[in-house]
């Protein structure tokens, strides 16, 4: 089946929101969530004092190093597991704690976990991916956003192939909820044009 794509330009500073899936669930991109001065703040706040892990996925057999840091960050005491990783919790810090009930009163969604990655350079990456684990409920609201540099977001939709392209800009906001994660798969892909480093929060509620 021919892939059907859809390139969404990022909206202008006097735009509010913008739903990005035409069907199967919601992903609304709010992109100018945080200020400047706020983003780069909790930007270099993150990138320094973030003691960040690589884990080893084990693919075909094989263990390879994830392409990218990332941490785990919850008060629950709840392990994160995907691709065969199991991510032991950080307590939550004040900082991430604060953008947590940012992103809960601006959606209306609690949150009591976050995962932050951290995309040193275009050669890291997350390949294509559902937050489908049993951890985060069967239509989880999930709340990513992110710091620094621009990289290319790509959505997939898994039966019809149907392609959504967007870039996400520091202080932008991506809430992906409903069918989202059951229907469509995400990506950040490698790319080689220079980029910088860019940090990645994706909160969601875990139980």
């Amino acid at each position: 089946m021919q892939e059907l794509q859809t390139t969404v330009s990022t909206p202008s500073l006097f735009s509010d929101s913008q739903e990005l899936l035409p069907f199967d669930g919601s992903a609304v991109l709010y992109p100018r969530f945080l200020d400047a001065d706020f983003a780069r703040g909790a930007f270099d706040e993150l990138q320094s004092a973030t003691l960040w892990e690589q884990p080893e996925m084990v693919m075909f057999g094989k263990k390879y190093a994830q392409a990218g840091l990332s941490t785990w960050f919850t008060d629950s005491g709840i392990s994160y597991q995907y691709s065969g990783i199991v991510r032991e919790a950080h307590p939550m810090t004040p900082l991430l704690t604060k953008i947590g009930a940012m992103c809960t009163a601006h959606t209306g969604a609690p949150f009591n976990s976050v995962l932050v990655n951290l995309y040193r350079d275009g050669q890291d990456s997350v390949g294509w991916h559902s937050d489908n684990e049993a951890v985060n409920g069967v239509e989880p609201t999930i709340a990513s956003l992110s710091l620094g540099a621009t990289r290319r977001f790509n959505l997939r939709h898994k039966e019809t192939k149907e392609m959504v392209r967007v870039d996400l800009e520091d202080g932008s906001l991506l809430v992906m909820s409903g069918l989202s994660q059951q229907c469509w798969v995400h990506q950040i892909a490698k790319t080689k044009t220079p980029v910088g480093s860019r940090v990645n929060l994706t909160y969601r509620l875990v139980s």
